[in-house]
């Protein structure tokens, strides 16, 4: 079975997408009848060193998200995996050639079919008497005994797209590029690991894995790799990719060691979640780290894609301060990401937590016979939902997930371990602002975010008076919060409801002379009975 994919056509996809980035960008042109994106402003390179490159479609954004001052002049896109055809490569260098540039040099990755039409077109062009150089890169660090065709070209070839455009951008000529960006690519290597494989339009995933499998050393095309591990957690997975590109005895290795300063890549093949990239981001750096080796740049983000892999590939450049200017040269392609210029290794990468706010000292002394009433009350409170946690499940369970008796004895066995530890305190302000503290961390669920809302709202009018007006107005402000961010009004069968009940019959303590006892009792009856038909007093503020 063919996978699903968002298309207009099969035979026309790689043609749609790239007229869709172009249609997007107005610093890029399509070459007319040619698969081909240049830089609009081609004109203005009259005397420097133009670049192109290219590959199959399928590993976007490589290559023509990398178009832009400081970097690609243009690309030439085959169909989906498949190398250019030579006439549009032709087109292309004749295009930048008739702009008014010195020179072209074609960047390609290593494969069969990329080096045999990238180099057929340069012999044309050269034939033509226009002056044209090509860098094969191979960055694979997959087979530790090389094969005849070397190493494969994989997502480290978008470090060498910067590198040359940094130079070219400076008007260094064709051939010193040449040799520089050469000799960039020998200290460089990328290994890629995946989930599973990706599928070429209208055509079925390249292989399969079992649900605990996963692919080492694979290369961009679907291609399967060196070997199969088992799934582990990201941390092992990341080591031993680690390991094996910069283990001597793999003739593909990077020479990194302790000391080495590197630029990292963490390249998302297509169809990672972005918590899992920053997941393996973060392996990398602790790991390389952690190898003595300093991380100068890290770049991280989706670079050179396989379609819709599920995988990752990591990159490593060994860089000196020469190098890095280059990589940190300014450029206006799309896909290059906003790198800090400065060292990864040795910045300080957290913050010392917000100090807490002093507490106001209490109105009477903890320990004393407000302290110690209230502590009685909450101790009544908490065993009266502790005996209560079965029956309130089970209510629970015919309307929600049945956890309601669960959650509030976690809250009782919370506040009786508190109480254990000391009076509480004898500010009703205080009290209440310590358990909404309690309840949102031990509470948990939206029940405890709630209660905690109300408890600190609650608190505010206390702080200056604790009659029963202020409490009163307690229960008002607590009630207000929870509407305001749960969203929920009286009549909405939530645990609004009952509060909202209590708190009407509680305005009359607003009342000169009024019965402390007789209104709470009131109050608590109302509760239990839930909030009066909407037209009733219960339901007016």
């Amino acid at each position: 079975m063919t996978s699903k994919k968002l298309l207009n056509s099969v035979a026309g996809c790689a043609d749609d997408a790239l007229a869709g980035l172009v249609a997007c960008d107005p610093n890029l042109q399509l070459l007319q009848g040619h698969r081909v994106a240049l830089r609009s402003d081609l004109d203005s390179l009259k005397g420097r060193v133009a670049l192109l490159s290219g590959g199959g479609s399928g590993h976007e954004p490589a290559h023509a998200g990398f178009i832009g001052k400081g970097m690609l002049t243009g690309v030439i896109a085959g169909a989906v995996f498949t190398s250019p055809a030579v006439g549009s490569i032709l087109a292309a260098i004749r295009a930048v050639a008739q702009a008014g540039t010195v020179g072209t040099l074609l960047i390609v990755k290593n494969y069969t079919g990329d080096r045999l039409n990238f180099g057929l077109a340069r012999e044309q062009a050269q034939a033509e008497g226009i002056p044209v150089e090509m860098v094969v890169i191979g960055d694979d660090s997959a087979f530790t005994v090389l094969k005849k065709a070397g190493r494969r070209g994989l997502c480290g070839t978008v470090l060498i797209h910067k590198v040359a455009g940094a130079l070219a951008e400076a008007g260094v000529g064709l051939e010193e590029i040449t040799k520089r960006v050469s000799a960039v690519a020998k200290a460089m290597g990328t290994l890629g690991v995946s989930l599973s494989s990706c599928s070429v339009p209208g055509s079925r995933p390249t292989f399969e894995l079992s649900a605990d499998e996963l692919e080492l050393g694979l290369g961009i095309h679907g291609e399967a790799g060196v070997r199969r591990i088992k799934m582990a957690a990201a941390d092992e997975i990341v080591a031993l990719m680690l390991d094996h590109m910069t283990n001597p005895s793999n003739a593909s290795h990077v020479p990194v060691q302790s000391g080495s300063s590197v630029v990292l890549m963490v390249n998302n093949l297509g169809g990672l979640s972005f918590l899992e990239v920053g997941i393996i981001a973060d392996a990398a750096v602790r790991s390389l780290e952690g190898r003595g080796v300093k991380i100068a740049r890290a770049l991280v983000g989706i670079f050179m894609s396989a379609l819709e892999m599920p995988g990752i590939s990591l990159t490593l450049l060994l860089v000196d301060e020469p190098l890095l200017k280059l990589i940190d040269a300014e450029t206006s392609a799309s896909a290059w990401p906003n790198v800090a210029k400065v060292p990864v290794t040795g910045r300080k990468r957290s913050r010392a937590a917000p100090t807490e706010p002093l507490e106001a000292p209490e109105s009477t002394a903890a320990g004393g016979l407000a302290s110690k009433q209230m502590a009685l009350v909450l101790e009544r409170v908490c065993a009266a939902l502790l005996g209560l946690e079965e029956h309130l499940n089970a209510l629970d369970r015919a309307a929600g997930d049945g956890d309601c008796g669960t959650t509030h004895s976690r809250a009782a066995r919370a506040i009786q371990g508190w109480l254990k530890e000391g009076p509480p305190p004898a500010s009703p302000a205080q009290l209440l602002s310590k358990l909404s503290l309690l309840l949102l961390e031990k509470m948990g669920g939206s029940s405890g975010a709630l209660y905690g809302l109300f408890l600190t709202a609650a608190a505010q009018p206390l702080k200056a008076k604790t009659d029963l007006p202020a409490w009163s107005a307690a229960m008002d402000a607590g009630l207000e919060a929870m509407q305001k961010y749960g969203k929920a009004a009286p009549g909405d069968r939530t645990m609004l409801d009952s509060l909202w009940a209590a708190g009407q019959e509680l305005q009359a303590w607003k009342s000169p002379g009024a019965d402390l006892f007789q209104i709470l009792t009131k109050a608590v009856k109302v509760s239990e009975a839930g909030p009066s038909h909407p037209g009733r007093q219960a339901w007016s503020h």
